[in-house]
C-alpha cells in the first residue's frame, strides 16, 4: 500500500484529506509543522507529498512552504510533491512547478482531479521504479543489508541505511575513521561491517577497548611491553599494534587514552613506527585505524584532554550514528531479531518504538533476555517489556503507519462487543477507517 504525507496546519484539511486518500486505497500520514514533516520522510517510505503553502497564523506568502518543498527535494529529489495553494501563493506554485514539483491544487480543490492526479502520479513513480538504475538502487540497497546482516547490524530506519551506505563507501579506502555516537547505539557494529567489506578482510581485525583498560596498561596492550617494564610484566608482551600488522585496528573509546598514549599513537600514524615499553628497539606496522567514541572530542580538546592533531590524524572521515530514539524502526526490527518467532501486541510495538531506549541496543537486548527468560510463551505487551505506556491497554492510540490484522479486530469486537467507537479507538483508527476494514475483511458487526 502506498503512503501519502499530507502536510497542513488546518486539522479540518487533514482529516478531509486523509478521508478521500484512505476510500481510493491509500495509507495516510500527517503532519501539522515542517519540521514533522521532514522527520517522517527522512524515516519513513513515502510515495508522494501533498504539502501547504503557510504554517503559520497570519502567513500568506507562501515561503514557508518554498522553503519546506526545497527541504523535501534535498531529502529525496524524486518525491512527487503536490503543492495545495490558495490564490495568493498561486505564483509561488507555479515556480515550484517550474522547480519540480508535480502538480499544485487550489483550495476549495476538486476531489476527482485530486485523485486522478494522485493515480497518475503514483502509476508513474511505480512505471520508474523498473527503470534499470532504480533496479540497480535496489540491487545495492539488498546488497548493504545483506553485507550488515551478515555482521549481525539489525536496523529497519532510513538513518541507519544513511550510516550503513557510509560505512560500505569508505570501507574501500584505507583512510582512518572515527566513528561517533552513544554507548551501545552500535559503533563496533559498524567497525565491523567497514572491516568486512574492506581490502584487508582476511587480514588480522584486532579490537581493544580503550575505556576497559587501566590508564597505567592501556599503552602496553597498544604498544606492548618487555619484560619488566613494570611490576607485573613478567615476560614481553606483543602489543595491538604488531598484532594486527598488516590488517585493521578498532580502537574503542578512543577520549579515553591518556595523553603519554595520544603521543605515541599519533607517532604510530605519521610514521607507522612505535617501540615497546622498556624497549628503545623501533619497530614498525602498517594498520588501518578505525576508532569510535561517545565523547565529545571537541569539548575535550578544548579542555586539553585531547590532542587536536590527534583528532584530525583520526578524524579523516567521521561517521556518526544516531541514538536508538532515533530510530524507532530499528528498535522493532532488533526485538524481532532477538525474540524471533514471537508475537508483539499493538500496545507492545507502541511502547517499543515509542520508548527512548537510554541505553540504546544493549538496554533493548537485556530487556528482550529477561522477556525470554520471564515471559516465554504467549503474546508480549509492554508490561512484558517492562516499558511505561502512554495509554492504557482499552485506549490503544497506534503509531502512524502501523496497520491492525484481521485477527486484532475480530479480538477487539469481542472485547467491546461490537461497540465501533470503542473497537476503533483500540485498534487505532478513525470509525471510518474502522468500517472500511470491517467490509474489506467481510467482518459482522453492530450498526
Amino acid at each position: 500500500m502506498k503512503k501519502i504525507l499530507i502536510v497542513d496546519d488546518n486539522a479540518a484539511v487533514l482529516e478531509a484529506l486523509s478521508l478521500l486518500l484512505e476510500i481510493h486505497g491509500y495509507q495516510v500520514v500527517t503532519a501539522s509543522t515542517p519540521k514533522e514533516a521532514l522527520q517522517i520522510v527522512n524515516y519513513q517510505a513515502i510515495s508522494l507529498v501533498l504539502q501547504d503553502m503557510n504554517f503559520s497564523a497570519d502567513t500568506t506568502s507562501g515561503e514557508e512552504g518554498k522553503t519546506l518543498f526545497f527541504a523535501l527535494r534535498e531529502l529525496n529529489p524524486l518525491l512527487p510533491i503536490i503543492l495545495i495553494t490558495a490564490w495568493t501563493e498561486l505564483e509561488h506554485a507555479v515556480a515550484l512547478v517550474k522547480a519540480g514539483a508535480a502538480d499544485y491544487i487550489p483550495k476549495p480543490w476538486d476531489d476527482v482531479k485530486l485523485i486522478t492526479t494522485v493515480n497518475n502520479l503514483i502509476a508513474l513513480g511505480e512505471a520508474s521504479a523498473t527503470h534499470q538504475s532504480v533496479k540497480q538502487q535496489s540491487t545495492l540497497y539488498d546488497s548493504a543489508k545483506q553485507a550488515a546482516r551478515s555482521v549481525g547490524l539489525v536496523y529497519e530506519s532510513a538513518a541507519m541505511q544513511r550510516v550503513v551506505d557510509m560505512a560500505l563507501q569508505v570501507a574501500k579506502s584505507d583512510v582512518p575513521v572515527l566513528i561517533t555516537g552513544p554507548n551501545g547505539s552500535g559503533k563496533e557494529k559498524i567497525a565491523e561491517l567497514i572491516q568486512s567489506q574492506s581490502p584487508l578482510r582476511h587480514a588480522a581485525f584486532v579490537k581493544v577497548n580503550a575505556g576497559a583498560l587501566p590508564q597505567e596498561l592501556i599503552e602496553a596492550e597498544l604498544f606492548g611491553a618487555e619484560a619488566g617494564a613494570f611490576t607485573s610484566a613478567n615476560k614481553s608482551r606483543i602489543g595491538r599494534f604488531e598484532a594486527a600488522n598488516g590488517g585493521t585496528l578498532f580502537l574503542d573509546e578512543i577520549g579515553t587514552l591518556p595523553l603519554s598514549g595520544q603521543v605515541k599513537l599519533l607517532r604510530v600514524l605519521q610514521t607507522g613506527e612505535f617501540e615497546k615499553l622498556g624497549s628503545v628497539k623501533t619497530q614498525h606496522t602498517n594498520v588501518r585505524i578505525i576508532s569510535a567514541t561517545n565523547a565529545d572530542l571537541a569539548s575535550d580538546i578544548a579542555n586539553g584532554h585531547f590532542r587536536e592533531d590527534l583528532f584530525y590524524r583520526l578524524n579523516v572521515i567521521e561517521i556518526n550514528v544516531p541514538p536508538l530514539s532515533e530510530r524507532g524502526d530499528d528498535a522493532l526490527a532488533l526485538v524481532q531479531h532477538f525474540l524471533p518467532n514471537r508475537e508483539i501486541s499493538l500496545t507492545g510495538k507502541q511502547a517499543i518504538t515509542q520508548y527512548p531506549w537510554p541505553g540504546n541496543v544493549r538496554e533493548l537486548e537485556n530487556a528482550c533476555r529477561r522477556v525470554d527468560i520471564l515471559h516465554p510463551h504467549g503474546p508480549l505487551n509492554a508490561d512484558a517489556f517492562g516499558l511505561p505506556s502512554s495509554h492504557s491497554e482499552d485506549t490503544v492510540l497506534v503509531k502512524a503507519g502501523s496497520e491492525p490484522t484481521e485477527a486484532e479486530i475480530q479480538a477487539a469486537l469481542v472485547r467491546y462487543n461490537g461497540v465501533i467507537a470503542q473497537v476503533a479507538k483500540h485498534v487505532g483508527l478513525s470509525r471510518q477507517a474502522l468500517y472500511r476494514r470491517l467490509d474489506k475483511y467481510k467482518i459482522s458487526y453492530k450498526s
